[in-house]
């Protein structure tokens, strides 16, 4: 039997701890900023994020997550009226994203693009949800000025 803690174990905790729990919470950002949109704004049913949990896959599905979440914030920005700093909410950063993901299986550039991936995905849940939570303000009509 030997030792109860074996080098093995930490190596499961690291993964539980140091991945894979930022990454549920990141797919919950995205399902939740998918579900605030209208069905009709909505270019992706937010369930559909959950495959990033797919190894491989995730490299081209990304792709088709960063376009559908940036085309139906957009288009709910579009249809409450809000204004929006990005026509396409996101997506800029994304791609990027997106793009250095698929450079971590390069040999040699594989470390580089999996830090500057690291960086990106960081400041792309940023991105997102600081647009998800302007979608949870409520909008108030603001009184027109009286004048003199």
């Amino acid at each position: 039997m030997g030792d109860l803690l074996q080098p093995w174990h930490l190596l499961v905790v690291f993964f539980l701890f140091g991945f894979l729990v930022p990454v549920i919470f990141y797919l919950l950002m995205l399902q939740g900023a998918l579900k605030k949109c209208a069905p009709t704004s909505r270019t992706m049913e937010p369930g559909m994020v959950w495959l990033l949990l797919i190894p491989l896959v995730n490299l081209i599905w990304n792709f088709f997550v960063v376009t559908s979440v940036a085309k139906s914030l957009a288009n709910e920005y579009a249809r409450r009226g809000l204004p929006s700093a990005e026509p396409a909410p996101g997506q800029n950063i994304g791609m990027a994203m997106s793009v250095c993901a698929c450079c971590c299986i390069v040999p040699v550039l594989g470390a580089l693009a999996g830090l500057a991936n690291l960086v990106l995905w960081i400041v792309y849940w940023v991105r997102i949800s600081e647009y998800s939570r302007n979608l949870d303000m409520p909008r108030f009509a603001v009184p027109p000025t009286p004048s003199a």
